[in-house]
């Protein structure tokens, strides 16, 4: 839009000031524009035109009344719930992809939104007996309905028939690491719906099936001492995706140790998992040491994804400390952008988050060496395990000062780029399910201990050489 305004000399008639007529709305982008017909005192013209763009300020106002803390945790969660509950899949109640994903469901960010139920029931979003009909209705089509190679899930799935959808050409099969948070979520379950009932023991047996029949060790394709990512019926092994380094793929290896009827050596985790060059760091940034991991830590989802069930608090093996491990990612991530070596507008203590997430016209793992300017919520807030203040300070931005652009009918949006004014209007189901999910294990530590409170998962934790006060 054009914005009338009044100009003035100054300086002897040296300098202009420009000065709109009426105050310039917040956080909105504009631009004077100075051509060459604008003459000096002396008559003297610009040798070119000038073009100077800003950004107003941030509207500082509170967008939302103040509630307790602990209230806003709880709105967060019910919110951001109502993602997995309102919008799940109406025949397989499997969590869609993302908010325009029609009947698209994705394994992984279904076992994000099983781990998401205890916590409804637990904070009365929905009954007991709701929360399992809903896990019978899930547990029946991966039971019955959906397609396995293997034991193992796809990445996407119809939500009706239960068909592979392909994730891309060659991706048109099993992904054993989407399994992983699949099984994962349906483990917390198994162990948060334990009554001696008729109904409660079917559910339990039925997800003992689908965990029992993940063939973990046939994915070391050919009894390699390293697990694969994917399988296809039509190209086999040709995505030829060895799970290795240091990633968000730590829980893979321990369901695959874990399993009772398909299980893995811990060689495969020493020479496999271990055995990537990335694998160990040993570095400080901002005066943390990371010991595991790429330069600066990498994306957030490295220590949100398979700790959304394995409690780092504790938790060491061969003298790595996980819980030094994900506490200092997040906090390297944190000074990275409070010093905003890259001058994006907006990074600020109270506007920080690198991680996977939609950004402008795409999508891409941000990070300290890939940031391209845009902040994703689910990277502070599902931090709050690890940098409690950090991370709740900034959730309250996100809230109160950001909350008429960010907050929507499933919470959070996706993210947002405060230097090219850009707000997501899409929700991803691997986002969400991290927010409401650690928000739990800050607040209670609820699905920290129903998987690493399943027996399998100890004896699997234990044979790889952890050590933690739970196990």
């Amino acid at each position: 839009m054009q914005v009338p305004f009044s100009a003035s000399l100054s300086n002897a008639d040296s300098t202009v000031f420009i000065v709109p007529n009426a105050a310039l709305p917040d956080l909105s982008k504009f631009s004077v524009t100075v051509n060459t017909s604008l003459k000096s005192k002396a008559g003297g013209q610009l040798l070119s035109a000038l073009t100077i763009n800003f950004i107003t300020k941030i509207d500082s106002t509170d967008k939302f009344p103040v509630i307790t803390d602990d209230a806003l945790l709880t709105k967060v969660q019910q919110q951001t719930f109502k993602y997995f509950w309102d919008f799940a899949h109406p025949v397989s109640g499997l969590a869609r992809e993302r908010n325009t994903s029609g009947d698209v469901v994705t394994s992984g960010g279904s076992g994000f939104g099983i781990m998401a139920i205890p916590v409804g029931i637990n904070r009365n979003f929905i009954s007991r007996s709701e929360g399992l009909q809903r896990m019978q209705t899930i547990v029946s089509f991966l039971n019955n309905t959906a397609q396995t190679f293997h034991g193992a899930y796809p990445h996407w799935l119809n939500g009706n028939s239960g068909a592979v959808v392909p994730f891309s050409a060659n991706d048109n099969g099993a992904d054993l690491v989407e399994t992983s948070y699949l099984i994962m979520g349906l483990l917390c379950a198994r162990q948060y719906f334990d009554a001696a009932g008729t109904d409660e023991t079917t559910l339990r047996d039925d997800i003992n099936f689908i965990v029992n029949r993940v063939e973990w060790d046939w994915f070391r394709r050919g009894g390699q001492n390293v697990l694969y990512w994917h399988w296809s019926p039509t190209v086999n092994w040709a995505m030829n995706l060895p799970i290795k380094g240091w990633n968000e793929c730590l829980v893979t290896y321990i369901l695959a140790a874990s399993s009772v009827t398909h299980g893995i050596a811990p060689v495969v985790y020493e020479q496999g998992w271990k055995g990537g060059s990335g694998y160990f760091n040993g570095n400080s940034y901002y005066g943390y040491p990371l010991p595991l991991g790429p330069n600066l830590g990498g994306p957030m989802f490295f220590s949100h994804y398979s700790f959304l069930g394995i409690n780092p608090v504790g938790l060491q093996e061969a003298g790595v400390s996980f819980e030094t491990q994900t506490k200092n990612h997040a906090l390297i991530n944190f000074n990275y952008c409070k010093a905003n070596p890259l001058s994006n507008y907006g990074y600020s203590a109270l506007c920080w988050g690198l991680t996977a997430s939609d950004i402008p016209n795409g999508y891409t793992a941000s990070s300290p060496t890939n940031d391209v300017g845009v902040i994703a919520p689910t990277a502070a807030i599902a931090s709050l395990p690890y940098t409690p203040a950090e991370s709740l300070q900034a959730l309250k931005f996100y809230y109160y000062k950001l909350g008429d652009k960010l907050w929507g009918q499933y919470g959070f949006v996706d993210a947002f780029s405060l230097k090219d004014l850009w707000f997501a209007n899409s929700y991803l189901a691997i986002d969400q399910g991290p927010i409401i999910v650690m928000i739990e294990n800050y607040r209670s530590g609820l699905l920290w201990n129903l998987f690493t409170g399943c027996p399998e998962v100890k004896a699997g934790m234990l044979s790889l050489g952890f050590t933690a006060p739970y196990l």
